[in-house]
């Protein structure tokens, strides 16, 4: 009998070892990582989410990368910020990421009709290398509307031309 009770409590053991690891996993692995690592880079999700990021030709730290940006984005639309993606999906589980990548509508200059089509298991790659390099940051700044002058530094868009 003792060696049946050794047994069983080895089993329960083993089982909290591996479902204790379980979240790890499903954060991703080095792959899901890297790949997160190359969507975020070629898609350009860095050139407005992480700050200096197009003036620095790219040189930024990663411990940066990602942690949105004070410039501001003015039109027509008002002044958008590029959001603090880090803190963003902190608070999202992948799924809901997916749902909210697949469906997002956003101000300009955000291209989220390029996101919406981007592969789902791309968007959970971009999820889990966001999720890996950690929350880090502070919020970007508030949406200003039209009518509002916002503060620098931002770049002002023309008006677009009319349809034809």
């Amino acid at each position: 009998m003792r060696c049946s009770g050794l047994k069983h409590g080895a089993v329960f053991a083993v089982s909290i070892l591996v479902l204790g690891a379980w979240p790890l996993a499903a954060e991703g692995g080095k792959a899901d990582i890297e790949r997160g690592r190359y969507v975020a880079t070629m898609m350009g999700c860095n050139d407005c989410h992480t700050p200096n990021y197009i003036m620095a030709e790219g040189k930024v730290p990663e411990a940066l990368w990602l942690t949105g940006s004070p410039f501001g984005w003015r039109g027509p639309w008002g002044t958008t910020y590029a959001t603090n993606l880090r803190m963003r999906l902190a608070g999202m589980t992948e799924d809901e990421w997916v749902m909210k990548a697949k469906q997002l509508k956003a101000r300009p200059p955000m291209p989220w009709f390029n996101l919406n089509q981007m592969k789902e298991e791309d968007m959970r790659a971009f999820y889990r290398y966001v999720r890996h390099l950690g929350v880090a940051g502070a919020d970007a700044p508030a949406y200003v509307p039209p009518n509002e002058e916002p503060n620098p530094p931002y770049a002002t868009f023309p008006s677009p031309p009319p349809a034809k």
